[in-house]
């Protein structure tokens, strides 16, 4: 455990907080342990109906027709709902900001043609999920098969059929800088490779869910969302004023960007509206991993030229990912693959290219990681295969082109906060310590690492902004109201931290209101490692706002000067000697006062504008830097991979909470060694090959070690107190340091994800017959 971790009741001895730094036990971990925190699933309502959505079977057809005859007469079904009835069919997303992508409309409800199977035909509501489930079966499509496209390469091929009229090619982003022609030219070693990585199921506990009814005249749905803000998208699906949507989010089984994009929430909504009824929906298991958005294969074609010495001159990345049959938000992930393809590493010269493509394969969008994550295992590949080349250590390669705080990346941006980077792969190396030896005969030992570099907060020319409203009550006690949403990770909790750091309300007396449109001011989705870099500085500010507001009436009650206060405990003191009160005191004292005892303030990030012609610019606030260090136990008979220690370090800026810390990084770090060594989402012609776990190959605590987990504080992020986020950071070195380590066992790196046994074995028999035919060249000499 690291030095941040060790005790979570004691700040870190750097901090100086006295609430910061800590791990208390707030209300979720107590509703989680009791089993009493409600879901989406766990709200009913009297006289519930139950929706299911009819799926596509077929992954590229027009629609000849939907006979919902048979399903209307079952009795116990109250509506079924085909694209007419929805009264604006169309869901438009321009996840670039309009920055060159495509406009293409994806049907709340096909209507005369599907592009992926399990896309939405037609949606059911009944009186009971048995009755729901039958009458999907009765409604007959007929389908017209047409032409598809399974994957990129035959998409972007000259006569591809089209997945739509405006091409095949959602967006196509451009990131350069220097001469790459005559750092090629003048280059002592080129290096170049192509890795692959695959679809990824989201795979959290809770399936999509969700509850939805009528209230006022207001269309009001409690579901399992990132998002509430989608209640604008669902105004203009219902074609209603915003006014009469509201999107309450409940605490949430886990979401990792699979629940950023609408799931249950158009087709909720539109029962409630037809019905006038309250309607719930929970899609199974096999429905979630056949119709969810995933995450984005890609193939990665680099090269990197350098000198002799190993020092990089340049760098050239092509990244092509599937985008699926729709948008959703694959213009905002490629984006964030050129920006973040060079990694944390000095590259004066680059070209990288991106483009998002779109195939008649289930639609891919956020996934943990965003993009930033895929492109680790090319990047990373390429520094190991640089350091071989030349003949240096996989460290002295990287000492050599490590980026500093002060350099200019590669899209024209200075970095302008703290590069931990050297310090997380010391820290990391340091506890997987010396390679164990071999458990037995045919097996060997290896060990690698991976750095990578994590963007967050959005891109800057969104103009991202949060609100927090905090309200100090007559007694003391503090309210506050922000539309976070919680992933399960501990959003609201950290706003609460905060907040009693700055005003000393004691964390037992503070009341925290989340994920609701009507009640609390928006803060933005949760999502891209933004949520404590926007909600978590607009908490600051408000209550840095509201502490300056009631300073001049405390400081008459203790009789000092505003600066000599100290808020703590529930009381506000002089610092410089005896003499407190309590903070119910100074909520009645500004009350007699006419003092406002509440704030409401929005913090704006940082802004800035990105051309994607010159493919120069703006791209993200802020970024942060991490290291794995992996040990595996390669079989050379079975090909089986096993993963022996395992060691993660980031830089988190200032540890709000260490254990949340410390969960965050072991769980991205597990989820990263399932998309490493067994996850995959195999497709046949747009058919998934399985929707069952069993056949999905989750990592469980049996195969892995307890990962090791250390931290560093830089102290210079920008988010509240100077933290840094660590929701998608750990994602991304698993991959590259799993490669890195089988390389070092077996002599042949990986450049195909999941790095199965199979793939192990045709690596080896690969490098046998290399040797093979080296050994037959030298005898014949």
């Amino acid at each position: 455990m690291s030095e941040a971790t060790k005790d979570a009741s004691v700040p870190t001895e750097q901090s100086g907080y006295n609430i910061v730094g800590t791990s208390p036990g707030h209300h979720d971990f107590v509703d989680k342990v009791r089993g009493t925190l409600l879901y989406a699933a766990d709200w009913q309502l009297p006289g519930m109906l139950y929706g299911k959505i009819v799926r596509s079977e077929m992954a590229s057809a027009r629609i000849k027709s939907v006979d919902v005859s048979e399903a209307r007469k079952l009795d116990g079904v109250i509506t079924v709902l085909t694209a007419e009835d929805v009264p604006n069919n169309a869901i438009v997303e321009h996840a670039s900001g309009g920055l060159g992508e495509l406009t293409v409309a994806q049907p709340v409800l096909a209507q005369d043609r599907v592009r992926y199977v399990g896309e939405p035909i037609a949606v059911i509501a009944a009186v009971d999920q048995e009755t729901a489930d039958e009458a999907a079966d009765l409604v007959h499509i007929e389908y017209e098969q047409l032409p598809g496209v399974y994957s990129p390469a035959d998409a972007l091929a000259d006569d591809a059929p089209l997945v739509h009229e405006a091409g095949n090619v959602l967006v196509n982003w451009f990131l350069a800088r220097g001469d790459v022609a005559q750092a090629f030219a003048e280059a002592d070693v080129v290096v170049e490779d192509e890795y692959q990585t695959p679809h990824v199921e989201h795979a959290y506990l809770e399936t999509e869910a969700g509850v939805g009814w009528i209230e006022n005249d207001v269309v009001t749905l409690r579901i399992s969302t990132q998002v509430i803000e989608h209640a604008t998208e669902i105004a203009e699906i219902l074609e209603l004023p915003e006014s009469r949507v509201r999107v309450i989010a409940s605490y949430m089984g886990g979401g990792f960007g699979g629940k950023e994009d609408m799931t249950v929430e158009p087709y909720l909504a539109l029962l409630v509206w037809r019905t006038r009824k309250p309607v719930r929906m929970v899609w199974t298991r096999q429905e979630s991993i056949l119709a969810s958005t995933k995450r984005h294969p890609f193939t990665m074609r680099y090269r990197t030229a350098a000198t002799k010495e190993g020092r990089i001159l340049a760098m050239e990345a092509d990244i092509v990912g599937d985008a699926g049959a729709y948008p959703c938000l694959s213009a905002r992930v490629l984006f964030a693959g050129a920006a973040l393809s060079t990694g944390p590493y000095k590259v004066p010269a680059l070209r990288a290219r991106s483009r998002a493509v779109f195939t008649n394969n289930v639609p891919t969008s956020a996934f943990r990681g965003f993009g930033a994550m895929q492109v680790v295992l090319g990047y990373e590949s390429q520094m190991d295969a640089l350091a071989d080349a030349v003949g240096v250590s996989r460290t002295a390669i990287r000492d050599l082109n490590y980026v500093e705080k002060g350099d200019v990346v590669t899209s024209g941006e200075p970095i302008t906060t703290a590069v931990a980077v050297t310090e997380t792969r010391d820290k990391a190396l340091a506890r997987l310590g010396p390679p164990s030896p071999p458990s037995g005969p045919g097996k060997v030992v290896g060990q690698g690492f991976g750095n990578s570099m994590q963007p967050y907060g959005r891109t800057i020319w969104f103009r991202d902004h949060a609100s927090a409203w905090v309200t100090l009550q007559s007694d003391g006690t503090l309210l506050i109201r922000s539309g976070v949403t919680d992933l399960g990770a501990g959003q609201a909790a950290s706003l609460c931290q905060i907040a009693s750091e700055i005003l000393g309300v004691p964390l037992d007396d503070i009341s925290v209101y989340i994920g609701d449109t009507a009640l609390n001011p928006p803060a933005g989705g949760t999502f891209a490692t933004r949520q404590l870099y926007m909600s978590g500085n607009a908490i600051l500010r408000a209550s840095r706002a509201l502490r300056d507001q009631l300073a001049p009436v405390a400081a008459v009650l203790v009789d000092t000067e505003e600066d000599d206060l100290e808020w703590k405990d529930g009381r506000v003191g002089r610092r410089s000697g005896s003499g407190a009160v309590t903070l119910a005191d100074v909520a009645k004292a500004a009350h007699d006062s006419a003092v406002d005892t509440s704030v409401l303030y929005t913090w704006r990030a940082v802004s800035g504008k990105f051309d994607p012609e010159l493919g120069q610019g703006g791209t993200f606030p802020d970024y942060t830097f991490g290291t794995h260090a992996a040990e595996v136990e390669v079989d050379l008979e079975t090909g089986s991979v096993k993963l022996t220690k395992y060691a993660a370090c980031h830089d988190v800026g200032v540890a709000i909470n260490p254990v949340r810390v410390r969960g965050q990084i072991q769980g991205g770090a597990m989820q990263g060694i399932g998309y490493a060594l067994s996850e995959e989402c195999p497709m046949v012609e747009g058919n998934p090959s399985s929707t069952l776990f069993a056949n999905y190959l989750i990592p469980s605590s049996m195969d892995a070690p307890d990962i090791m987990v250390d931290v560093v504080e830089s102290g210079e992020g920008r988010g509240p107190l100077g933290a840094r986020g660590i929701g998608e950071p750990p994602i991304g070195p698993p991959a590259a340091a799993l490669a890195s380590a089988i390389e070092n066992a077996i002599g042949c790196r990986p450049t195909t994800l999941p790095i199965t046994p199979e793939r192990v074995l045709a690596l080896l028999d690969d490098r046998a017959r290399h040797e093979t035919s080296r050994d037959q060249k030298v005898q014949g000499s």
